[in-house]
């Protein structure tokens, strides 16, 4: 059986901006669903935080992840097993009062939601779905794993070592060595896709912060049988990077025959190596603005760091969270730096949601 793995989908995410809503539909509508539908799949496995706010629903967020999502499942017949993450929970020390539960209700035919521990058939494999482990549910998690004989397992896990986001490792969360009995575990919870062991941290679908940039996002199919992982790609980019530099250029004619379309309703950072001419420059920046852009950043690289490539170039461009990690960990303290790291990362997420 071909079995689609979805990670988190966080619908609602940054403030139910309407731009991100649009964003996902391309995805579903234009590469997750017709695949599904090419290679005949109908079970999808989605890896918690289905929801982004652990406190309340959107209106437009319920309504519009219904029709380009929700809806979208029932059409094509397809049944979704969802376990709850940490965003879909409105308390942190127990799962008992959770998002998917309350609000979709009306597809109960379709979406089966797991808000404890359980194993699940998957006809020729039998295997363990872990919802987020919490104070409240730790002891039944744990005694569930140690009983259960599937080999393989789906979580919502924050385990030590891993990369929350590409670069930023988390320092603290569980030990690995709990899941060694088991063959494969596959988890979302953190954004970016990494491997280690038997531990496979799926990723998210699409790009939702700075952190995502240059990250490949997309979704997964898992053969039961053979027990394959393939990873599907999801070409759409929601954040990019533009670097500027004038200094060969001869005329104009080089801006007037850049794309510069690709950014609309995107968020671009221009990264200005080499400014010659400002009128030259007004007029790249007038052109990304009127490309209808959602959001333009400069980062000037004033700083005569003779940078050898673009890769440099985006170090000097860091994300918001990473910026205040690096800050954390230079500044002397008596706080631990696991547990700043964490707060630090809790407060991002939390900021990211603020009305």
């Amino acid at each position: 059986m071909l079995v689609a793995i979805l990670g988190d989908t966080h619908f609602g995410v940054r403030n139910d901006n309407v731009a991100f809503h649009d964003y996902f539909e391309k995805f579903y509508d234009n590469v997750f669903f017709p695949y599904l539908k090419q290679h005949k799949v109908t079970r999808i496995i989605q890896l918690g935080d289905l929801f982004d706010r652990r406190k309340y629903i959107n209106f437009n967020t319920l309504k519009r992840s219904k029709e380009y999502f929700f809806d979208k499942i029932v059409e094509n017949d397809i049944r979704m097993d969802v376990f709850v993450g940490n965003h879909d929970t409105y308390f942190k020390n127990t799962n008992e009062v959770n998002s998917p539960e309350l609000l979709l209700e009306d597809y109960r035919n379709n979406i089966y939601v797991t808000s404890e521990p359980k194993d699940l058939d998957l006809v020729d494999l039998n295997v363990t779905l872990l919802p987020w482990m919490c104070s409240g549910n730790y002891q039944q998690c744990i005694d569930h794993i140690n009983k259960t004989d599937a080999q393989v397992l789906f979580g919502h896990l924050e385990l030590a070592g891993f990369e929350m986001y590409r670069g930023a490792v988390n320092d603290h969360g569980m030990d690995a060595k709990i899941f060694d009995k088991f063959d494969m575990v596959m988890s979302g919870h953190f954004h970016h896709k990494s491997s280690r062991g038997n531990i496979h941290y799926l990723g998210t679908p699409y790009e939702m912060t700075w952190s995502d940039y240059n990250d490949p996002k997309g979704f997964h199919i898992f053969d039961t049988e053979t027990r394959e992982l393939t990873f599907i790609e999801n070409p759409y980019k929601m954040f990019q990077k533009w670097f500027y530099n004038d200094i060969e250029w001869e005329d104009q004619s080089v801006i007037d025959d850049l794309d510069f379309d690709q950014v609309k309703n995107c968020f671009v950072k221009v990264v200005v190596k080499n400014k010659n001419n400002p009128y030259w420059f007004d007029m790249y920046i007038d052109r990304l603005e009127k490309a209808d852009a959602l959001d333009i950043q400069v980062v000037d690289d004033n700083l005569n760091l003779q940078l050898e490539d673009d890769e440099d170039l985006v170090d000097e461009a860091e994300d918001t969270l990473t910026i205040l990690i690096n800050y954390a960990n230079q500044v002397s303290s008596s706080v631990d730096s696991n547990n700043l790291n964490k707060f630090l990362s809790e407060l991002y997420e939390e900021a990211l949601s603020v009305e």
